[in-house]
């Protein structure tokens, strides 16, 4: 029976991986002959594939909190690639995402033409990169960073790095904390998390094989960025999110990446 259910879930996932594929390469021939980019477009359809991704993954999805009239920055703690569907199938998003995701077979490709923006870790052109991510807010964009860096098991947050958040500031727009968290009766989760030396195949087949977990997504308060500097705007945003995530101060996650 676990057998059976995970065939069909992986059956399921791989039609809408492949419907993907199929919109994403009509938006990049229609891009071609158009001769201009249709990023708008882009993220429509992506938040209507990201829909339909979530939906094949064993997850219940509960939201708390209000989506954001206006653009901006969001932050969220990051738990696992799954993060990226269930926060993504919310509002239109471009993403904020580490290099090697770019290099994954077809995932990687999907997400390039979604509009993701990649960061190579130690590359050291945070200039260049708050450019970016600045070029895409002014559009009036929103944009989902994971300011820890890496995942984790979702029992503690790592240090929020200010630097990603002075695209915000750039910007004059402010910060959408949001905290995710995933739950097997009532405890952290021990399946979603995808850390350490985890490779995506595995996770994946071990995912579609689990019984339903429960993510929730909590939408908090948006903080202004006008009157703080990037790292006391990262320590407010990381603040509301442990708060939100843990109900009390702050507690430094152990190293999982």
């Amino acid at each position: 029976m676990k057998k059976l259910r995970l065939y069909l879930r992986l059956a399921r996932l791989l039609a809408v991986i492949g419907l993907g594929a199929a919109l994403a390469a009509g938006v990049s021939l229609l891009e071609r002959l158009a001769r201009h980019d249709l990023m708008p477009t882009r993220q429509r359809l992506t938040r209507w594939f990201l829909a339909r991704l979530s939906a094949a993954l064993p997850f219940r999805l509960m939201v708390e909190g209000e989506l954001p009239r206006q653009p901006m920055l969001w932050v969220s703690n990051h738990v696992s690639w799954t993060d990226i569907p269930l926060l993504g199938m919310l509002t239109p998003l471009s993403f904020l995402s580490k290099a090697e995701v770019r290099t994954w077979p077809v995932a990687g490709w999907l997400a390039h033409k979604a509009g993701t923006l990649f960061i190579r870790r130690g590359s050291g052109d945070s200039g260049l990169l708050n450019q970016q991510l600045g070029h895409h807010l002014q559009r009036g964009r929103n944009l989902l960073i994971f300011p820890e860096g890496t995942t984790t098991d979702g029992r503690a947050l790592r240090t929020f790095h200010g630097r990603l958040l002075s695209s915000a500031i750039d910007s004059g727009v402010a910060v959408q904390p949001v905290a995710i968290r995933y739950l097997r009766d009532g405890q952290p989760c021990s399946v979603a998390p995808f850390i350490g030396d985890d490779d995506m195949l595995s996770h994946l087949l071990r995912l579609l094989g689990s019984e339903l977990s429960e993510v929730q997504i909590q939408l908090l308060t948006p903080i202004a960025s006008s009157e703080l500097n990037r790292n006391a705007l990262a320590r407010a945003t990381q603040q509301a999110i442990s708060e939100a995530l843990f109900g009390g101060a702050i507690e430094p996650a152990s190293k999982c990446a």
